[in-house]
């Protein structure tokens, strides 16, 4: 252990240790999670070390679940009957690590439960396939059949700040669906949500060997959850620059990135404006705008560009930011201060190059307001790149052509969104623009958490995510064959 002292917790406040085994691990280290909007400490959490990350590894490698399909069904309804009865305790702890408002939070609470049932379902249906084998000339009287296994070793998962709670709970209700061991890496900004998740689990009845928690700092610890020899696949959602050092550290493992996004909303000119304007809104400043398939570009036609933006203004107004426990408050923080200092010197960028504030960029510490600019150019920095924030640009384009080209011009590729009635305009945005997602007349991120997710280019390798195509990702499949009369 490094000799480093332990900061000083103040009275009263939670110290949280490792889950290894199904017990605390407190450690000589910690660290502090603070409180985006009070900058208030708001638990000390135990900061593991490599020893600590092989020893969660081996016990969840050692171990060989034996649950059946009703077993694991029974476990993740229990967990999400669990989450709901306290979602009020689990939504004020997510608010008081990530500053998302209680809205936002209370919402996520019951997102996760929707993952557990939809997992729970999904551990009863049976996966397998039967092939006849005398199909030509040269087939034999035989059938083969499919069946699907867990991993031999241990899933690694590895999730960020911006859903704390959601995130978790689509790595490990699969694994849990599948007979899988995991061992979570959480955000070390927000990790005690998951360290709560973990507690309900065991309390449903899951095997501690089957999920650990390992908090702490990455450059400390990631590199030894991502080469472990006994880990067999890497699962991670959060920003591209380490979807990539995954990519590059992992190398003979699988691996599931679900990185960053640059969504647009495209804005046709038969849109229904009213509608546009509220989806924008909904898709802009939803979690603080921290989310990869929120709005980041709003591309709207020439013809309707100026009554859009008065609405979308109005809208912005109208939308009610602060203090994130306060149930009226529509949107809270943003994760920390020095997130918020990044859109601000973005949009100020922005603003210098020819860009116009309609309204907003105004920061408080880690509070950020929604921010409207328009006359915003494709390949200026807050379009080109992702802007994770509460920040609504707009650009205007005369042709479809034009649009599905501004659109695609970034290195993301995720999600999107078009606002038409259209048909041919409809048909021409599913075949022409490069991204996992488009949604009709919805946000980009609109989704249920069973439906297949993830994007390409720079937004992931084309590996989906959601609860089904992640139990596909986290089992073998094993054929076999029988003589057949």
């Amino acid at each position: 252990m490094a000799t480093e002292a332990a900061p000083r917790a103040a009275a009263g406040m939670r110290r949280e240790g490792l889950r290894i085994g199904g017990t605390q691990v407190t450690t000589e280290r910690a660290s502090e999670v603070f409180n985006p909007y009070t900058r208030a400490v708001v638990a000390s959490v135990a900061r593991a070390s490599v020893a600590d990350v092989r020893r969660a590894i081996a016990i969840g490698r050692a171990y060989r679940p034996k649950l059946t399909r009703y077993e694991r069904y029974r476990i993740c309804y229990q967990a999400a009957e669990l989450l709901r009865a306290r979602t009020e305790e689990f939504a004020d702890l997510i608010t008081a690590e990530s500053g998302l408002c209680k809205k936002d939070s209370t919402y996520e609470v019951g997102r996760a439960c929707d993952v557990f049932v939809f997992a729970g379902n999904a551990a009863l249906q049976d996966d397998g396939q039967v092939f006849s084998c005398d199909l030509t000339a040269h087939g034999k009287r035989r059938k083969v059949y499919t069946l699907r296994e867990p991993l031999q070793g241990v899933i690694c998962a590895i999730t960020p700040f911006n859903h704390p709670l959601n995130q978790v709970a689509h790595k490990v209700a699969p694994s849990i669906a599948t007979n899988n061991r995991m061992v979570l890496k959480p955000s070390e900004k927000t990790p005690l949500s998951a360290l709560k998740l973990a507690d309900i689990l065991y309390e449903a009845g899951l095997p501690p060997e089957m999920f650990a928690v390992v908090t702490g700092d990455p450059r400390e610890i990631a590199d030894e959850l991502l080469t472990h020899a006994d880990v067999d696949l890497v699962t991670f959602t959060g920003g591209v620059a380490v979807g990539k050092y995954i990519a590059a550290k992992a190398v003979y493992k699988r691996q599931v990135l679900e990185l960053g996004g640059n969504d647009p909303l495209i804005v046709m000119e038969d849109a229904d404006l009213e509608e546009a304007a509220t989806l924008a809104a909904l898709g802009s400043y939803k979690n603080s705008g921290q989310r990869c398939t929120a709005i980041k570009r709003m591309l709207v036609h020439q013809q309707v560009a100026a009554p859009f933006t008065e609405l979308l203004v109005a809208k912005s107004r109208a939308v009610k930011y602060g203090d994130p426990m306060d149930p009226k408050t529509d949107m809270g923080t943003v994760i920390d201060e020095a997130a918020a200092q990044s859109f601000e010197a973005r949009v100020n960028e922005a603003l210098a190059q020819g860009a116009r504030l309609l309204y907003g960029n105004v920061r408080d510490g880690a509070l950020y307001s929604p921010t409207v600019l328009d006359r915003v150019a494709p390949e200026m920095a807050v379009v080109k790149q992702e802007t994770f924030g509460p920040v609504s640009p707009v650009i205007s384009f005369a042709s479809l052509d034009e649009a599905i080209r501004i659109a695609n011009s970034t290195a993301y590729g995720l999600s999107s969104a078009v606002c038409t009635n259209r048909l041919d305009y409809i048909t021409r945005c599913v075949s022409e623009l490069n991204v996992g997602s488009v949604n009709v007349r919805e946000v980009p991120g609109y989704r249920l958490e069973l439906t297949p997710f993830g994007g390409i280019k720079d937004s992931g390798l084309g590996y989906k995510e959601g609860v089904q195509e992640a139990i596909r990702s986290f089992t073998n499949t094993k054929t076999y064959s029988l003589p057949w009369p």
